[in-house]
């Protein structure tokens, strides 16, 4: 695609960079950009530098937060003895949406895969196990996405954690075994959380 301006030809080519964006669709995006103010464009740029910056992770459970802990585990009307296993922050955000969880999260960054060589120490696991065992979790719930790398980390961790006093459940087989947690449905997601089993009915 060849622009008129070397300027135009570059925000275009950043814009691309972001998934699901195609050249043309980023072209739309830049030239509706022209046409804003300059105050509003640099407030755009600015909010975006400073997301990025001043972000951070919550110490307790890897879910993002403006600050050291998240707005979720700082909420004492959250059941902090329920600890929602997940892959990553789109799940949680994911998972909120339904209001069907009343405990906390932990974000694991990703499964066990060893195609892609992902072990279990690449993950937050350890540090779940940690949580598990300080604060005398009453409930561990799975949240993955129902496929074999999500069952072979749910069997991995359940393995870590058998000598301790911890329910373990996960969510409901509402969702189809090798779909994506992130693309299911409201009503669907929400069925599986209630609706959960213990963890032994699918994980063998």
């Amino acid at each position: 695609m060849q622009l008129p301006s070397s300027l135009l030809q570059n925000a275009v080519a950043e814009f691309s960079k972001l998934p699901g964006i195609g050249k043309k669709t980023a072209l739309r995006l830049v030239l509706h950009l022209l046409k804003q103010e300059v105050t509003e464009v640099r407030h755009f740029g600015e909010t975006i530098a400073k997301m990025r910056r001043d972000i951070k992770f919550c110490q307790r459970c890897q879910n993002i937060s403006d600050g050291d802990i998240c707005s979720i585990c700082a909420n004492s009307m959250r059941n902090q003895r329920m600890i929602c296993v997940v892959e990553n922050i789109r799940d949680v955000i994911a998972i909120e949406s339904t209001q069907q969880l009343s405990g906390t999260y932990h974000v694991l960054g990703g499964v066990i895969s060893p195609l892609d060589g992902i072990g279990p120490n690449q993950l937050h696991i350890q540090s779940l196990v940690n949580r598990i065992t300080k604060e005398e979790t009453e409930e561990l719930v799975f949240a993955l996405s129902p496929n074999i790398q999500g069952d072979t980390t749910i069997y991995y961790i359940q393995k870590k954690i058998a000598h301790l006093p911890c329910r373990v459940t996960t969510i409901a087989r509402g969702i189809a075994f090798g779909g994506e947690l992130e693309y299911a449905d409201e009503m669907t997601l929400s069925r599986s959380i209630a609706n959960r089993l213990p963890v032994q009915q699918y994980v063998k």
